[in-house]
């Protein structure tokens, strides 16, 4: 990192906050010819690279070779002895985590951007002090992003023209009965884990709690994932998560839809200690469970309960009130299409806007932001935000649902074309799953995409692409695609929704 200048330093622009969203920022505004400070907890690359995609994409990589090598017969390889060494696949995703915080830190390094490790906080609208971090709430291994500061006077003063805000979230913990017992985490506990817990119960079953569910499954782990809606990933188009439901039942997932864990016990039944029932089990928490009604209907036992239900912004601490800016009653920092805040020299990006809380929209709106404080007249745009879930099958989507497409007034075309007729999709050993796609009837415009299957997260850029320029189910189907690919499957569904399927049936019609 670049050294930290001495007290009282101006700059053009102050980035708080290292993750997608602010290191971006720092880099384009710094290539955009400005001065810029960047004020970081710890590495580059915030939540996304420490703590939230990488690692937890690293392990379900590792998951996917280990589930690859246990099915190896079936594409006549022979192995034995197939085990998992857990504190491999740790050591790996560390390594991965490293080498890429150092790139970044190299990059900033690169384009003059002066990195300052510490926890900011505003003194006055141009102005914040750099306190040192305390420890994380997590113990000496945990994540430092949502660490206090120490209660030592500030070691650093920085002022700036221009201010973004880039200070992330971190993961929401339910004020439920027990939810401070040993062993009830959250996503950034699963990380801190020595081994695989034996039975799991994961509440929540976005995109958080699905990729953890089913990677605990392939480690070995019993698993039973809790969600309170209708179906898994409730963003997702409806019919994706009655697959993807289908297909964890399969894989000998647990899958508890329209339910709700309202309460977690201790061995025995209290919230601390065991009374001496059910001692010696190995169990060390119960998870109350109870319908859609309110009814409790089973007690799950567990020796992790994870909780991925949500984030909540990384604003305390900041001393908003000083510079003026506004949180809604969330904490979130409302902001513009140009990303500005009330104040028009301080903008914010990232979760902490409370918009689409992704690491790639962070980066987007990070390059819209620091151009906006760089003179340029720039704005925002969430109608085509393409979103990934990887789980095994992966799920990616873009655009309108097709419930959503109807909500807004289109007549609707839809069509879908499952793997299992696609010949790439055979030869690669993974059949499960089906390319969506949602259009205008009138137009034809392709409105949506949703993808479950092999590549889902690959293959959702040509209909983001779509969705974005306006494409037609015409122009999709009229795109030559390479044979034999898994893109093929977008093709094929753009056929079908033109009502001239090629390698399903023609759909028969009443009358």
């Amino acid at each position: 990192m670049t050294p930290a200048k001495p007290l009282n330093q101006h700059f053009d622009v102050l980035v708080i906050g290292g993750g997608p969203g602010g290191y971006v920022a720092a880099i384009r505004a710094a290539q955009l010819g400005r001065t810029v400070a960047l004020v970081d907890k710890e590495r580059p690359g915030g939540v996304c690279l420490n703590w939230g995609c990488i690692p937890t994409k690293a392990m379900l990589r590792s998951a996917e070779v280990l589930e690859t090598v246990r099915g190896a017969e079936e594409f006549g390889v022979l192995t034995e002895g197939v085990r998992l060494d857990y504190s491999a696949v740790l050591k790996r995703k560390d390594g991965i985590v490293s080498r890429l915080t150092d790139g970044i830190a190299h990059l900033l390094k690169a384009n003059g951007v002066t990195v300052v490790n510490g926890h900011a906080r505003f003194t006055d609208p141009h102005t914040v002090a750099v306190h040192e971090t305390g420890p994380s709430p997590l113990g000496e291994d945990g994540p430092l992003y949502a660490a206090p500061p120490t209660p030592q006077p500030a070691r650093e003063t920085l002022s700036a023209d221009d201010i973004i805000i880039a200070t992330g979230s971190q993961p929401l913990m339910p004020d439920l009965p027990g939810s401070d017992l040993p062993g009830v985490i959250t996503s950034d506990g699963a990380f801190l884990l020595p081994e695989v817990p034996a039975r799991a119960v994961v509440v929540g079953g976005s995109a958080v709690g699905a990729e953890w569910a089913s990677l605990f499954r392939t480690f070995g782990a019993e698993v039973t994932l809790v969600e309170m809606a209708p179906t898994l990933l409730p963003a997702e188009d409806a019919e994706i998560g009655r697959t993807l439901t289908r297909s964890f039942t399969k894989q000998g997932i647990k899958v508890l839809t329209r339910h709700t864990v309202t309460a977690i016990e201790g061995q025995g039944g209290g919230q601390g200690e065991g009374d001496g029932e059910g001692e010696g089990d190995g169990i060390q928490l119960r998870a109350l469970v109870t319908d859609a009604n309110g009814q409790p209907v089973e007690t799950l036992p567990a020796d992790i309960v994870l909780f991925g239900v949500g984030r909540r912004p990384n604003t305390a601490g900041l001393d908003l009130e000083k510079a003026g800016v506004h949180t809604d009653d969330r904490g979130y920092i409302p902001v513009t299409d140009r990303l500005r805040t009330n104040i028009p020299h301080i903008a914010a990006i990232g979760d902490v806007t409370g918009r689409i809380q992704l690491a790639h929209v962070a980066s987007h709106q990070a390059l819209v932001a620091a151009s906006v404080v760089s003179g340029h007249d720039e704005r925002i745009d969430y109608r085509a935000v393409p979103a990934a879930t990887f789980t095994r099958p992966e799920v990616a989507s873009v655009g309108l649902t097709e419930a959503q497409a109807r909500e807004a007034g289109h007549e609707t075309t839809t069509a879908r074309f499952p793997f299992a007729a696609l010949g790439r999709a055979h030869a690669y050993g993974a059949t499960d799953g089906m390319v969506k796609v949602v259009a205008d009837r009138s137009s034809g415009a392709v409105l949506g995409a949703h993808i479950i299957g092999p590549g889902a997260s690959d293959l959702i850029a040509e209909a983001a692409l779509a969705v974005t320029h306006g494409v037609t189910l015409t122009g999709l189907a009229d795109t030559i695609h390479a044979h034999p690919t898994l893109g093929e499957a977008t093709m094929e569904a753009a056929m079908g929704a033109l009502g001239l399927p090629l390698h399903t049936a023609p759909v028969r019609r009443r009358g």
